[in-house]
């Protein structure tokens, strides 16, 4: 081995969901929105001819939107390349400690990754049987906590006195909640940002605006936790933000009715399919996402999941041991949930 490979940062990368090729395909392993983005979006194409101009760094346009959409000041509004780069923006901001960084055992997949890659030290605290988190649990010394609520890939959301409980036991430690789902059926945690000066609130714009394809995350903080991460910001790469995706942003903030009933619709889809697979004998926590999380009480979901995959039906399977018999399923369009059980039927039933 050459010398110089002694100092390469090396890590095991977050495997994303496949994305398969084909029209005929099914794809419900990745959880984006199976409807599109807001008409005033597609509508938004002149800021394309700006592309030979640098994107303004501060981001004010989407930031201000942002900022009046949540009833909060601009200076407590940070945005970025998706929530994955808000968080991981996060991580390297707030996380500084010699003390473990605190998760779950069953959440984001990415958390450890980031954590290995700016090694920070980490903690990945068991869910129980029910996948459900103990906020006890969490009432430890720790470098900082991280919640996915609602969770991923269990779909499972606690209630707002769930997370403050967690944040008030630790008052030294900044509590990152990252909300990816929280417009699909969870209680938001955005009026702790007000109350308490440790939280930070993610969200993202992939899955219930419909726009995973332009890569807009943001958090809300106070003014002083968000100075901070923008001050990292700045010293790594000052335009993030591109042009084209400041400028959707905020055309999709601006058609409020579009983007409810578009969450209706998955809500919707997703209530008839949980009571259809139930059916056929399967379970699954209570989703508050646009996915749930489904075993069987007799077929392995590695058949299930390989036998889908042959009728073009993609599905998201997890490798760990816990919940290696799950199934994570986004829910697609109403005609492509039928199908899927209609396949269910024939090979379940």
């Amino acid at each position: 081995m050459p010398a110089w490979e002694n100092n390469i940062r090396k890590v095991v990368p977050y495997v994303p969901g496949e994305q398969p090729k084909g029209d005929s395909i099914i794809k419900l392993n990745t959880n984006e929105n199976p409807y599109p983005p807001s008409p005033r979006v597609l509508a938004k194409s002149e800021e394309f001819e700006k592309l030979r101009l640098y994107p303004d760094p501060k981001a004010e346009v989407l930031v201000e939107a942002l900022a009046k959409y949540h009833h909060v000041d601009s200076n407590q509004v940070f945005v970025g390349v998706g929530s994955d780069d808000v968080l991981a923006m996060s991580f390297m901001t707030f996380f500084n400690s010699d003390k473990e960084i605190l998760f779950p055992d069953i959440t984001y997949s990415f958390y450890d990754v980031w954590a290995e890659l700016f090694n920070i030290p980490y903690k990945q605290i068991p869910v129980d049987k029910d996948f459900r988190i103990i906020k006890s649990d969490y009432f430890i010394p720790n470098g900082g906590i991280v919640i996915a609520n609602p969770n991923a890939p269990t779909g499972i959301a606690e209630p707002l006195s769930f997370i403050e409980d967690i944040v008030k036991n630790n008052p030294d430690s900044i509590v990152i909640v990252d909300e990816a789902y929280v417009d699909f059926g969870g209680e938001t945690s955005l009026p702790l940002v007000d109350k308490y000066d440790n939280v930070v609130v993610v969200r993202t714009f992939s899955k219930s605006r419909s726009m995973a394809g332009v890569r807009i995350g943001y958090a809300i903080s106070n003014s002083k936790l968000i100075k901070y991460l923008n001050d990292v910001k700045y010293s790594y790469n000052s335009y993030t933000m591109n042009m084209p995706s400041l400028a959707l942003g905020v055309e999709s903030i601006a058609d409020e009715e579009y983007f409810q009933a578009m969450i209706k619709k998955v809500v919707d889809t997703r209530e008839w399919f949980v009571k259809e697979i139930n059916k056929l004998g399967f379970t699954c926590p209570k989703s508050s996402t646009n996915f749930v999380f489904a075993t069987h009480k007799s077929v392995p979901a590695t058949d299930i999941f390989k036998a889908a995959r042959e009728n073009n039906i993609i599905l998201r399977h997890f490798s760990n041991e816990r919940i290696n018999n799950y199934l994570r399923i986004t829910i697609g369009t109403k005609e492509e949930m039928e199908k899927l059980v209609s396949f269910l039927k024939k090979y379940v039933g």
